[in-house]
């Protein structure tokens, strides 16, 4: 069971770095040939895929991060909000948009690290939803 859920961690720190490659647009040779699989991920992760995922309400997936082990929600939040960030501004969806300015929020506040890149993004997402 510590296996997978070391696995688990791995693959969101993983998916974390990915998806901040691709929102900085620097996305490594590999990833490019590699192109993220999301559903893949996310049953991966959560069990179910990304539409199922985002069908879901923030508090509907803030319980589930709760159900995790309290030192891994800041990784948690940081991975949903740069999925729902990248998903927003791809197609433009401001239900996303606001899971990823939540999911940002929760991060800062669970993991205490002062993260411009992450406040800056809030700020984006917060002009966006106006």
């Amino acid at each position: 069971m510590i296996q997978d859920k070391d696995f688990t961690l791995r693959l969101i720190r993983q998916l974390t770095q990915a998806l901040e490659k691709l929102i900085l647009d620097k996305p490594e040779e590999s990833l490019m040939q590699k192109e993220l699989d999301f559903d893949s991920l996310m049953k991966d992760i959560f069990k179910m895929n990304f539409s199922d995922i985002s069908s879901k309400t923030k508090e509907e997936l803030i319980e589930m991060v709760n159900e995790r082990q309290e030192r891994d929600h800041k990784d948690y939040y940081e991975m949903l909000g740069n999925l729902f960030y990248f998903k927003g501004r791809e197609s433009n969806n401001t239900d996303f948009l606001d899971k990823a300015k939540t999911f940002y929020e929760r991060y800062l506040q669970t993991s205490g690290i002062f993260a411009l890149p992450v406040i800056n993004r809030i700020n984006e997402i917060k002009k966006a939803l106006e």
